[in-house]
């Protein structure tokens, strides 16, 4: 496979964040400490997962094969208050550039435009809680713990869009990439047929006192918005332009009917693109007499509206006047608009809040079975260790708060009955008026 065609512009990834740690149930046992108390510690939180910019990554092609991404979970609490250590961190690294959105939802997580700036995409569970955090002066030796928290689970989309002052948009084999390879450093494959560029191509054009990066843009044909050519791959790549120069070939039958083209197809891809500052190059002029180059400026000139420069990128003719109308379109003290709203915030862990109690249900699932169900058993079950006795009380105290014991009998439960919590595999208890 040809390495320009390994430019990746779009990756689709599922990240999932670490589950915390579960807190310990753990008592002192010293030799001359014969009732040491309660000294489980708490279990540590489970992995972020962030995504990163930075500018030694040019390409997404490095996660085009990565479907999923999932953060380390947080480690266990253990006796004498140790706490489990935290969940491992993941890190997606990602070319300057980056929009990070919400898959699903098509929400905007972040605009990456700044080299090290960091998001959070996925946030870790919190760690349970060990059985040294629930002791108290009327329960001096309890014995209960919580269980991990779930980390966040998300969908989420990368979608690169290439940071350049100048965009150089323009019909295949027009000298758009001849024209950056002259006035920059970049070095684009030429050949003569159309879609010799296969990638967009960014070259740093250095002046006096500061330079700007201009990017080659390939792929533009009538119908690139609807996907013909490479268009509506590459087009969202000058969004981010403070200018965009149209390249025409004067050698065309009519450079007029096809810069019209180019206007009606970035239109269509995106009306913000022909609100920006515009320039029409006429690129290889050498191939005409002079007069037919005045004549044709002349008639660029009436019917666009814009600043014409006819140039020659094989011979050289008037790139000086090309690289300095570059540097006048460009502001200096904003090389290129860049977002910086987003800044790294180290996230807290995630930790579910106690359901609301009107989410409590009692059915019954024969004539003397009855199960008790909801969100918010579903949520006691999940956080507390209920193989502890008095985790299993807690739970129940709970439950008792928030009405069950009426709810059954409402239900028409009598003494004697079984009651399950969430089905018959979980934890059954015998119902008592």
């Amino acid at each position: 496979m040809r390495e320009d065609l390994e430019f990746i512009d779009r990756v689709v990834l599922r990240v999932e964040a670490g589950r915390g740690g579960d807190g310990a149930v753990s008592f002192r046992r010293e030799k001359y400490v014969p009732k040491g108390g309660p000294d489980g510690g708490d279990g540590g939180r489970g992995g972020h997962v962030f995504v990163r910019a930075t500018r030694h990554v040019n390409t997404l092609s490095h996660l085009y094969r990565l479907k999923k991404v999932k953060a380390g979970n947080g480690k266990h609490g253990m006796g004498k208050k140790r706490h489990g250590a935290d969940g491992e961190d993941v890190y997606i690294d990602v070319p300057v550039g980056t929009l990070v959105k919400d898959a699903e939802t098509g929400e905007t997580i972040a605009d990456l435009t700044e080299d090290g700036q960091i998001v959070c995409v996925a946030v870790g569970g919190a760690g349970g809680k060990g059985n040294a955090s629930f002791a108290t002066p009327t329960l001096r030796a309890p014995r209960i713990a919580e269980k991990g928290e779930f980390g966040e689970k998300r969908i989420i989309e990368l979608e690169l869009k290439l940071l350049a002052d100048i965009g150089l948009v323009g019909f295949p084999n027009v000298g758009k990439s001849t024209i950056i390879s002259v006035i920059s450093n970049a070095r684009p494959k030429i050949a003569d047929y159309p879609f010799t560029t296969l990638v967009p191509n960014l070259g740093v054009v250095k002046g006096i006192k500061r330079s700007i990066v201009v990017a080659d843009v390939p792929g533009l044909i009538e119908g690139a918005h609807e996907g013909r050519g490479l268009g509506d791959v590459f087009l969202r790549h000058v969004e981010r332009c403070h200018a965009l120069f149209h390249v025409l070939d004067a050698s065309r039958p009519d450079p007029l009917a096809d810069w019209r083209i180019l206007r009606d197809e970035l239109s269509k891809f995106d009306e913000h693109l022909v609100t920006k500052p515009e320039v029409v190059i006429l690129n290889k002029i050498d191939l005409l007499d002079e007069a037919t180059i005045r004549s044709l400026v002349e008639r660029l000139k009436t019917h666009t509206g814009r600043r014409i420069i006819a140039i020659s990128a094989i011979t050289r003719v008037n790139l000086d006047k090309l690289v300095s109308t570059m540097f006048e379109l460009v502001p200096e003290t904003s090389e290129v608009p860049r977002k910086k709203e987003m800044h790294f915030r180290v996230p807290k862990p995630m930790r579910r809040l106690l359901p609301n109690r009107s989410t409590l249900m009692v059915r019954r699932i024969s004539e003397n079975e009855f199960l008790v169900e909801g969100e918010i058993v579903e949520y006691l079950v999940s956080k507390y260790r209920l193989e502890f006795q008095d985790s299993l009380r807690r739970v129940m105290d709970i439950l008792e708060k928030c009405g069950v014991s009426d709810k059954l009998k409402d239900a028409g439960a009598h003494d004697g009955d079984t009651v399950y919590l969430l089905d018959r595999e979980g934890y059954a208890f015998e119902y008592k008026e």
